[in-house]
């Protein structure tokens, strides 16, 4: 069982169903040709995708087109069902940083025929996620820098104040579908930037204040 721990604490969660957002940056909706969506565009990702700082990214064979996404985590504490969106940050245990690895070509060819994306974002390796914050030492985490580099190279540098959908809102309308449980992580959507891995790359995504993960691609 894949698990991580509160830093600075004894705390440690066994990590339950990942449950992600799409386009909820208007600048990536944008550079993928995508609209704005109305309400939140969620996916999901097994726990059996984690993987931790230092570990590698397995391209699966079936793929040619591997994007990286770095993405603000959210973990979940206490249980959660149709909260409302003044109550929702209480649940939040921890921040951190989570790199939401995508088969693009994959998910093309899915979308384009009505279908679900699973294969593209749910494969083996496909989440790496850092340990945790404490949630109470972020005073605000809609002002957070979010930066991934390839091989140093910069390649996003965003910020979580240009959510579309803030974490309030996002979890009251998570809350509202499925019963969030202690351990279940919330990814928040990428900013602008997203692009192409190949194997012997190596990724850095850093959020300020949160994290730090490296990780090889094979």
């Amino acid at each position: 069982m894949v698990s991580r721990q509160i830093i600075g604490t004894n705390r440690q969660f066994n990590i339950g169903k990942i449950i992600c957002l799409a386009r909820n940056y208007a600048e990536h909706a944008k550079e993928l040709g995508n609209e704005t969506p109305a309400a939140p565009v969620l996916f999901m990702k097994p726990a059996s995708s984690v993987i931790g700082d230092g570990d590698t990214t397995v391209i699966p064979a079936y793929s040619q087109e591997c994007h990286y996404e770095v993405e603000l985590a959210l973990l979940i504490g206490s249980a959660a069902c149709s909260v409302s969106v003044d109550r929702a940050r209480e649940h939040v245990v921890g921040y951190g940083v989570a790199i939401d690895m995508t088969l693009r070509d994959i998910q093309n060819q899915l979308k384009a025929n009505g279908l679900p994306w699973e294969i593209a974002k749910g494969y083996d390796t496909a989440c790496p996620l850092s340990d945790f914050v404490p949630a109470a030492t972020v005073a605000d985490p809609h002002t957070l820098n979010l930066k991934l580099a390839v091989n140093g190279e910069l390649r996003q540098d965003g910020c979580t104040s240009d959510m579309i959908n803030r974490i309030p809102e996002i979890i009251a309308h998570i809350s509202a579908i499925f019963t969030l449980e202690p351990g279940d992580v919330i990814l928040t959507g990428t900013p602008a930037g997203v692009g192409r891995v190949q194997p012997g790359d190596i990724m850095e995504a850093d959020i300020a204040s949160v994290g730090h993960l490296t990780i090889s691609v094979a």
